[in-house]
């Protein structure tokens, strides 16, 4: 592409960009589209010449954009929170420019100082000791599968060498996490070997966190059968409720029987940049390992996740292997990223976040996320002012649980009734929610975390489930 044409398209684009940035409330947040409808409106054949890029162009608004959920929309309160903005955007673009490899300190300085530039701020925001190393990741999935990784190094058993197959002193292997715990713990148990039978779900309490006296009894039971508890994962922020296990009990037991102690954080990590939320950390110095996720609260987009760890030798232990072409990159006292992980190629993620969290500052972060709490606070006081719905956990950090509720019918109706509830509001395209288990029961929930979000949207979306509500209970 000539420089002249280069430049006109990404003009085109910037303004396309921002175009949909600003006018996105506009749009229906869901997709318009039937599965295959995408695929239908694309050729199936690779294309033989080149096509004009004013006809790429064109087909993005046509072809693309149909099939798109809107996760920007200031009424998408689904899943987690998460948020492009200007600074971000300018970051991503600047990264695909640049299009390096964060592979080695030689492959690109830049891209591995600042990954451990930002690295180092996150870490002061949200007050971990300096005993704690970070990588970054693409999501949490991947961290915890890392760290789950060194903890089996830690064991002594050489499995990096020797593997788990074919040997006799290899002994079961135990995993321990709440009920509430994210699957990615099953996903990592399969990759490495456990087995997701040898992932132990604890029964969680009245407000959804682990219950110590469970996970201790669990942990005694499977030490008298002769199996191996190696690890805990206590999560801060849980998927449903963003409830906060007890960390600082779950590491005394931990701490007992010599098991390592990883911290999902990914959703409720942040929270403790704020002065009122770092009881979400209460106990972490004594983990060995924790995940966040900047792209769910921190305003970095889509992916960026953070692992920080206490003795990065073991990831080393585990993935360092640099073959002969890499040697002379690898050279010298830099660090290497890619020793601390099973990915070679790595995209300079750090970019992004670091013009993110410089154009917004600290105390903009603070702001943005203390405005999220306040938001979620007050439309789980809407629930409340109804006597037709409940909430169904404590309202946590930016997410609200509850369900509409009904003596007069059973248990099976009044589910179909929530679970209704949500597929008409989304069905609208000005709101979207997603709906959970919570104690064998269904319920709503909506994650505040986008920074277009205001008060006005929540007070819309609950005038739908009240509408939505009143005409399922009569029908």
């Amino acid at each position: 592409m000539p420089p002249a044409s280069l430049r006109e398209h990404l003009h085109r684009v910037a303004d396309w960009a921002a175009d949909y940035r600003e006018n996105i409330e506009q749009r229906s947040i869901s997709p318009s589209v039937e599965p295959g409808e995408v695929t239908s409106l694309t050729s199936s054949a690779v294309p033989e010449k080149a096509e004009p890029m004013n006809r790429i162009l064109a087909d993005l608004e046509a072809v693309v954009l149909p099939g798109v959920l809107h996760w920007g929309h200031p009424g998408f309160v689904a899943y987690f929170g998460t948020t492009s903005n200007g600074p971000a955007l300018i970051g991503e673009i600047a990264a695909a420019a640049l299009n390096v490899s964060a592979m080695t300190w030689r492959t690109s300085p830049a891209a591995t100082e600042l990954e451990t530039v930002v690295l180092s701020w996150i870490r002061q925001m949200v007050g971990l000791p300096d005993s704690f190393t970070g990588v970054v990741y693409d999501t949490a999935s991947t961290g915890v599968l890392h760290a789950l990784a060194a903890a089996r190094e830690a064991r002594g058993l050489d499995i990096r060498r020797r593997g788990m197959t074919g040997r006799t002193d290899v002994p079961r292997y135990r995993l321990y996490s709440s009920d509430q715990a994210h699957s990615s713990l099953e996903k990592a148990a399969i990759v490495l070997g456990f087995g997701e039978e040898n992932v132990v779900r604890i029964r969680s309490d009245r407000d959804f966190r682990m219950d110590v006296e469970q996970l201790r009894a669990a942990v005694d039971a499977d030490v008298r059968k002769g199996f191996l508890p190696f690890a805990v994962v206590a999560t801060v922020g849980t998927t449903s409720t963003a409830s906060v296990d007890p960390v600082r009990a779950i590491s005394d037991v931990c701490r007992g029987h010599d098991m390592w102690l990883h911290i999902d954080a990914a959703y409720g990590g942040p929270m403790a940049i704020l002065p009122e939320g770092r009881y979400v950390l209460d106990g972490a110095e004594n983990a060995d390992s924790i995940v966040m996720n900047p792209h769910k609260w921190l305003f970095v987009p889509l992916d960026f996740s953070t692992l920080y760890i206490r003795r990065p030798e073991l990831l080393r232990e585990v993935f360092s292997l640099t073959r002969e072409y890499l040697k002379l990159d690898a050279s010298g006292g830099a660090i290497n990223y890619m020793d601390y992980s099973y990915q070679l190629g790595r995209r300079f993620r750090a970019l992004k976040a670091w013009m993110t969290f410089r154009a917004f500052g600290r105390s903009g972060l603070e702001s943005r996320i203390r405005e999220n709490c306040r938001l979620a606070a007050h439309f789980a006081n809407l629930v409340r002012s109804r006597s037709s719905f409940e909430l169904a956990a404590p309202q946590s950090m930016g997410i609200v649980a509850f369900r509409f509720v009904s003596e007069g019918l059973d248990a099976e109706t009044v589910d179909r009734i929530n679970e209704g509830i949500v597929e008409t509001v989304n069905h609208t395209g000005r709101a979207y929610m997603t709906h959970t288990n919570l104690d064998g029961r269904v319920a709503m929930r909506i994650g505040v975390g986008n920074l277009l979000t205001e008060e006005r949207h929540l007070d819309d979306l609950w005038a739908q489930i009240t509408r939505a509500a009143e005409i399922a209970s009569h029908t």
